[in-house]
């Protein structure tokens, strides 16, 4: 009898543990991702072939306390290697653990790799060869509290490599962590059943069917496998284990023969159900399961009851919110209808897509896939669901459509492509919707602390739901942000990068103009300023025009297009002056007399006071900036009587300033400019466009002279 350590993911110990108890294991203590066993080499070579759920078997070799790495080399060095393995053999040696002269995994694997050498070397030997990519003989060694335990990997690679699966999905479960899914889904029970039926609508490469086809017909997970790591051990029985080889075999053919159901999966991607048949093939089980090209929310039960188990996407990558839960809400309506007395096993990412089925679970188990955590939720359509009824009204999609039906007709004739649809409308729905030709840009406002976090994002994905059921956007042209409040220059920073930006060019009035809906807070154009960009349209031609704080030139596109003399843009933003550059090119505009300057704009107009005046001075300011390329910082409250006195010296005689910004509680300080010598026209309401006309606080804007 010997000690082994049968590794498993973290999570499923206690089913590795029941597993291990049926393999005939009497001995076994459950530890941290794993069980440690006692057992002979017949009980070991069993569990090798019939685990589904371990993924290394480690027979335990010797174990030593050790302080310094010369006694690590020492206690190796010593020790009798020629019982495991031969001089000619290569070998790997994985190592784990740290002390404070080991603090690195390749250096405590240097010393092990060393300490076998030199016992071979000292007995007159060859030095034994290092392969990473296929040795004969695998070492694992773990240090941990002063003690380091050495094993042979018995197992070699690790045992969710059954063989069949050489072609896979993006992002496929293992095969051994499927296998502890279906057993938590209650595959052992389904099995008893005089017909065993199974589906995956969702089956990918068919990870899952071909897991539970092993299952139906009493296969042995490792049966498939050509390479273990005890095959070049010294201490192989190569009779016993080909007696068990032997045995599993007879039962797999048992299996197959007495095999009664269905074992079924589908995907809408017909290279991973090319891949999932292949796949099939190599674990020689073509003619139990089957596959078909398929959408889930389309499918249909293959039989009256059986066992639904599946691992729909999880929609982790930035971007793919809607999509993703558009498609659990349609996928529980399927379920319901469709596959009334089955059982059900939904993994996924997130518990709130799985609230989106509008089923009831009775049981939940957690995973780890890899580094993301998923959840199991388990349902018994055998027995009657409640009744799950939106607590909304259609006040919500009433709104949406009468918004759409109204504004897309005015911005038609207006020649607008972006707009505003919705604007926190109702306040149960705190969010924006905006049009960007064929895109809808979601933008979700961070809620009150009176909201609770699960209220507010289920009145969020549903005010999604019916977006996508009543206005006329693709679910993929359907893109959501979490918007707050912003300050300083937040607002131009770059969000999480998507799989795929989405860009496109949209038409304001005779403008053309890029925007970015996926990599940045705002897009590039502030909807909201479209009539302050159109009187510079109007009222420019033949001017001299400075556009301060710039961003991505929208404003100086339109006074350009208006037939301005000269128009110069500063903003302290590399990229987004490339933008402009881009915007001016999309409009045909090119030549000297348009100007791009990278600058702080407090420096660039202290610099440039004695420079060629302006008849129109833009400014747009952020509402508060403490960028590090700023000297000191920006609040435009306080501060917007000095900048407007500083960007005066460059305007003519009877220039005017156009001053902008989006500070909810703004308030011009009259006095102060007129002081100074300025009168003060406000414009705010006049400047408000047709679809914000709900959100009047949204910007204020005021035209600005000399007295």
């Amino acid at each position: 009898m010997q000690t082994y350590f049968i590794a498993c993911a973290k999570g499923i110990e206690p089913l590795l543990f029941e597993e291990l108890k049926q393999l005939g294991i009497d001995d076994v203590k459950q530890t941290m991702a794993g069980c440690q066993i006692t057992a002979s080499l017949q009980q070991a070579y069993t569990v090798a072939l019939w685990s589904r759920l371990a993924s290394r078997v480690l027979l335990q070799l010797g174990r030593a306390d050790v302080t310094t790495a010369a006694d690590i080399q020492a206690v190796i060095t010593q020790f009798d290697w020629q019982q495991v393995m031969r001089a000619d053999n290569t070998l790997i040696v994985d190592f784990n653990g740290r002390s404070d002269e080991i603090r690195h995994s390749q250096f405590g694997a240097q010393i092990i790799k060393d300490g076998i050498v030199d016992y071979f070397t000292a007995r007159g030997f060859a030095r034994p060869n290092v392969d990473k990519q296929d040795p004969d003989i695998r070492i694992a060694a773990r240090l941990a509290k002063g003690q380091l335990v050495w094993s042979l990997d018995f197992s070699g690679e690790s045992l969710h490599r059954r063989g069949y699966r050489q072609q896979q999905g993006e992002a496929p479960l293992r095969e051994n962590l499927a296998a502890a899914v279906l057993q938590r889904a209650g595959i052992s029970d389904a099995l008893s059943q005089p017909c065993f039926n199974f589906f995956d609508p969702f089956c990918g490469s068919g990870t899952l069917v071909i897991e539970a086809a092993l299952m139906a017909t009493d296969c042995a997970p490792g049966l498939g496998r050509a390479n273990w790591g005890f095959l070049s051990w010294q201490g192989h029985q190569p009779a016993v284990w080909h007696e068990l080889l032997e045995q599993a075999e007879a039962r797999f053919k048992k299996g197959r023969a007495q095999f009664n159901g269905s074992i079924t999966g589908s995907d809408t991607n017909p290279h991973l159900i090319d891949a999932a048949r292949s796949n099939a093939k190599r674990a020689l089980l073509k003619d139990i399961v089957s596959f078909d090209v398929t959408d889930a929310l389309q499918t249909q039960a293959p039989a009256s009851d059986g066992l639904l188990v599946t691992n729909p996407p999880y929609g982790e990558r930035l971007g793919e919110e809607v999509e993703t839960l558009l498609l659990y809400r349609r996928f529980g309506r399927q379920l319901s209808a469709q596959f009334q007395g089955w059982k059900l096993g939904i993994l996924a990412g997130d518990e709130s897509l799985l609230k989106r089925l509008k089923l009831r679970s009775d049981k939940k188990y957690k995973f780890l896939n890899g580094a993301l955590d998923v959840t199991l939720a388990c349902y018994d359509l055998t027995k009657e669901q409640p009744v799950f009824t939106e607590s909304k009204g259609d006040d919500i999609a009433n709104r949406l459509k009468k918004n759409h039906q109204k504004l897309s007709k005015w911005a038609a004739k207006e020649g607008l492509e972006a707009w505003r649809l919705y604007d926190a409308d109702l306040p149960d729905y705190n969010a924006a919707i905006d049009v960007y030709a064929d895109y809808l840009v979601v933008q979700e406002y961070a809620p009150p602390k009176t909201i609770p976090e699960g209220v507010a994002r289920d009145r969020l994905w549903h005010l999604l739901e019916t977006i996508s059921d009543v206005l006329p956007f693709a679910e993929e042209n359907i893109i959501l942000k979490v918007r707050q409040r912003q300050s300083g220059t937040q607002q131009y920073q770059k969000r999480q990068q998507r799989a795929e930006s989405v860009c496109l060019n949209v038409r304001e009035y005779r403008g053309l103009f890029e925007v970015n809906l996926t990599d940045y807070l705002d897009t590039g154009l502030f909807l909201d300023h479209r009539l302050v960009r159109k009187e510079l349209f109007d009222k420019c031609d033949g001017l001299d025009v400075l556009n301060l704080f710039a961003y991505t030139c929208s404003a100086s596109v339109q006074a350009a297009l208006g037939g301005a003399n000269r128009v110069v843009s500063v903003d302290m933003s590399k990229t987004y002056l490339q933008w402009g550059k881009r915007n001016f090119a999309l409009n045909d505009l090119h030549g000297p007399h348009y100007e791009f300057i990278q600058a702080d704009c407090f420096n660039w107009l202290r610099e440039n006071r004695d420079s060629a005046p302006f008849d129109v001075i833009f400014l747009d300011p952020p509402t508060f900036s403490n960028s590090k390329r700023m000297d000191g910082t920006l609040d435009i409250q306080r501060d917007h009587v000095g900048l407007i006195k500083t960007a005066a010296r460059l305007l003519t005689d009877d220039g005017v300033i156009l001053f902008s910004n989006n500070r909810r509680k703004f308030e011009i300080d009259v006095d102060g400019l007129d002081k100074a010598g300025f009168s003060v026209n406000d414009q705010t309401q006049a400047s408000i466009p047709e679809d914000f006309k709900r959100h009047k606080g949204i910007h204020h804007y005021f035209i600005i002279s000399r007295i």
